[in-house]
Parts: C-alpha cells; sequence; structure tokens
C-alpha cells in the first residue's frame, strides 16, 4: 500500500473520529467546588466553570429596598442551613439591583455561616435555559447547597423553553432536588409577552385554561419580589451610600446638582443610574473603586 494510500486512510479515521466525537456529547466534568464561591454553567462541554471574583457590590449599599433585601436574604439563610425555601422571581424596574441583591445575599450568608459548609451560587445563561435539566442532575445529591441564577429571564412568543423550566421547577417524578432552589430576574412579571397570552386566547379552544398554562410558569416562583422606580430620595440615598464608602470628599449641595444632574441626562432615577454617577464622580476626584467587590 502506497504512502498517499496510508495518508488518505488516516484522514478518513480522523474525520470519523470527529463525526463520533461530535454525535456522542461529552461526559459530565466532576466539579471541583473548592475552586470558587461562584460558577457558570457551560452547557456544551457540561461542565462549570469557576469565577474566582464575583462582580457584586456590598449589601449595605443597595439602598431603597430594604424589606425585599431582608426577604431575600432570610429565604436564603434557610436554605443554606437546610430548612425549607422557595424559589425566587425577582421582577420589575430596570436597573434597581435585582441581580446585584441576588450576588450579595449569596456573599452575605457566606460570610455569616462561616465554618459551614459554603453555599454555591451557579449562574446560567437565559439561552441555555434548556439544559437545565442536566444542570440540576450534575449538582443533585452533592453535599453543597446551589442557588440557580438566571439574569434577566424572559421568553419571546415563539419560544417554547419556558415548558423545560417549568418541569424543572417542580414538575416530574424526581422534582427538584433538596440541594438546589432557583432565583431569576425578570422586567416582566409573568414572564411572557402580554402579546403572547393575549394570542393563546383568542386562538385556543378553551382561553381560559391556555393562558393559565402560560401564567402558571411564574406561580412555579413561591416569592415574587417587585422592584419599583425610585425616589429622588432613594436615588440621592444610594449616590451618597457609594460616595460615604469609597471615602470620596465632595460638597453635599455639590453632590446633590451633579447627582441630580445626571440622572436628568439618562432620563432615569435607579441603582445602576446611581452607580454610573459613581463611576463618573469617582474618575474626577481621582478615587479608585478597587473594593467594590468586597461583599
Amino acid at each position: 500500500m502506497s504512502e498517499i494510500d496510508l495518508r488518505s486512510i488516516a484522514e478518513r479515521l480522523d474525520h470519523l473520529v470527529r463525526l463520533i466525537e461530535r454525535a456522542v456529547p461529552p461526559a459530565p466534568v466532576t466539579p471541583d467546588f473548592a475552586a470558587a464561591d461562584a460558577f457558570v454553567w457551560q452547557p456544551d462541554e457540561k461542565r462549570l466553570q469557576p469565577v474566582p471574583r464575583v462582580n457584586r457590590v456590598d449589601l449595605n449599599l443597595l439602598k431603597g429596598i430594604d424589606r425585599l433585601r431582608d426577604i431575600l436574604v432570610e429565604n436564603t439563610e434557610r436554605f443554606a442551613t437546610g430548612l425549607p425555601a422557595n424559589n425566587v422571581l425577582l421582577w420589575g424596574a430596570r436597573g434597581m439591583g435585582k441581580s446585584s441583591l441576588i450576588k450579595a445575599a449569596q456573599a452575605t450568608v457566606n460570610r455569616d455561616l462561616a465554618g459551614s459548609a459554603r453555599l454555591k451560587l451557579v449562574e446560567i445563561h437565559r439561552e441555555d435555559i434548556e439544559t437545565l435539566p442536566d444542570l440540576m442532575s450534575l449538582l443533585r445529591g452533592d453535599a453543597h447547597r446551589f442557588v440557580l441564577f438566571c439574569d434577566d429571564l424572559s421568553f419571546d412568543s415563539d419560544d417554547t423553553s419556558y415548558k423545560s423550566l417549568k418541569a424543572a421547577l417542580e414538575g416530574g417524578i424526581e422534582g427538584r432536588p433538596e440541594n438546589i432552589v432557583f432565583y431569576a430576574t425578570s422586567n416582566r412579571r409573568h414572564l411572557l409577552p402580554r402579546d403572547m397570552m393575549e394570542n393563546e386566547r383568542s386562538t385556543a379552544i378553551n382561553p381560559s385554561e391556555a393562558v393559565e398554562e402560560k401564567v402558571s410558569l411564574s406561580d412555579r416562583f413561591g416569592l415574587w419580589l417587585g422592584f419599583h422606580k425610585c425616589s429622588q430620595d432613594e436615588y440621592l440615598d444610594m449616590v451618597r451610600g457609594y460616595v460615604a464608602h469609597y471615602g470620596m470628599t465632595i460638597d453635599d449641595d455639590t453632590l446633590r446638582h451633579d447627582a441630580l444632574e445626571w440622572a436628568t441626562t439618562r432620563g432615569a432615577r435607579s441603582g445602576r443610574v446611581a452607580w454610573q454617577f459613581i463611576q463618573d464622580l469617582a474618575g474626577r476626584l481621582g478615587t479608585r473603586l478597587d473594593n467594590r467587590d468586597a461583599g
């Protein structure tokens, strides 16, 4: 057999191996939970990517949401200590600290439970929500407890992946693993667009049942925490809290004027706008914000 024939056979075998590798899903990689307290789910490789440094703010810097903060932290503490706890949907106005609160609550609970088994935060991206059952299977039975976190969760009118989420949260024979809760943020209370539910109402044989199926997705969350636009005073409290935390020196009248002017140019008042103003102010004052993830 010639050298050319051998090379051709080798190339075909390599091609066959690549086809088999694509056809057979990779075996789940056993996670190293000692590597970090937070992870990002990588569904293509069926593994958890450690996040050594989480982008978060201290819980005490989240102003204007005191009641919501206390409810979420209490639910998270109960879950971390092995007590019953609910899935949580944080919904409402943009930029009011929904995702920041989840990350800060996990850090706070871990700090308060020093010496105990630490609570792990696992982020699953919206586009990967159909792989949630795979993620739960990977974590089921592990000694750690996990908060699965999906930011900006919502579904379009032609999206059917919400059915996977419904089944994973409470449905199926096995049900939700005892060591997992699911926290999601969304701008929508019912996660589905209104026109989607109205279309179901107009085309279904039994309109009420069709709409009920869509709305029942939100019912899988035992706690609904609503975030609303903040007042001017709450916005200024956020700004002053950041200024005090980072030790900035600025006259309060000047701070108030500049902060309100910044909000006016943005057309909104929120925690996100307050933080963006603080970044601008810190730059002007020559103040570093390196300890932002101190939570």
